[in-house]
């Protein structure tokens, strides 16, 4: 459940306005992203960067950038090949599945193409098949446990309520080695009304 503002506002007998999000105006659409806002509680998206893979009338799908966790993705499959390949938590949806973005393209069959040389997903199959015979570096490949998830109407109403500040991403800061400190760096390229974010506690009521 998201953390309002107005709510610590209340407990701390304070105003912070000032923490609150200023849209930028900026829709979301697939190959954008969304970061959290300061205070978004919950394990998976507390201070998450999640790059949206799909985006309709339907709903929306993402991968969490920055929740990396300590094991190769061979350690998830026994019967995957070998491969020292970053291993993110995508989301809180289907996290015993295993869903990659790649920048392969048609080299992987039902790739899915969400921004620039970035794609997502398609034959997990073929792309075992490729690694085991060398033809891919860990480089090109990110991996997810699980993903975000959103119904229709549903992220669009999140964004409403301040929980989400919707930016344009490069493909290949998408395909950097993140992590939960990279949320602030995030936040410093949205522009300068947001650097009042980077410094602030996630729980201001400890302060």
């Amino acid at each position: 459940m998201v953390v309002k503002i107005s709510y610590i506002a209340q407990s701390m007998g304070k105003d912070l306005d000032i923490f609150k999000i200023k849209t930028n105006n900026i829709a979301p659409q697939k190959g954008r992203i969304l970061i959290a806002e300061p205070f978004l509680s919950g394990n998976y998206f507390n201070r998450s960067v999640v790059l949206l893979v799909a985006h309709s009338l339907k709903g929306a799908v993402g991968f969490i950038l920055n929740k990396r966790v300590e094991f190769p993705i061979h350690e998830v499959f026994p019967d995957f090949p070998e491969f020292d390949a970053k291993v993110y938590l995508g989301g809180p949806v289907s996290t015993d599945s295993v869903y990659f973005i790649h920048k392969l393209g048609d080299q992987i069959p039902g790739s899915i193409h969400v921004l620039g040389d970035l794609y997502w997903g398609g034959d997990f199959v073929e792309l075992k098949r490729q690694i085991k015979i060398g033809l891919l570096q860990p480089s090109d490949v990110r991996f997810f446990l699980g993903y975000s998830g959103w119904d229709s109407g549903q992220l669009e109403q999140e964004i409403k309520e301040d929980s989400w500040l919707v930016t344009d991403v490069e493909e290949e800061v998408v395909m950097r080695e993140l992590n939960q400190a990279s949320w602030a760096d995030f936040v410093k390229k949205a522009g300068q009304r947001y650097t009042i974010w980077e410094n602030f506690p996630e729980n201001p009521s400890l302060n």
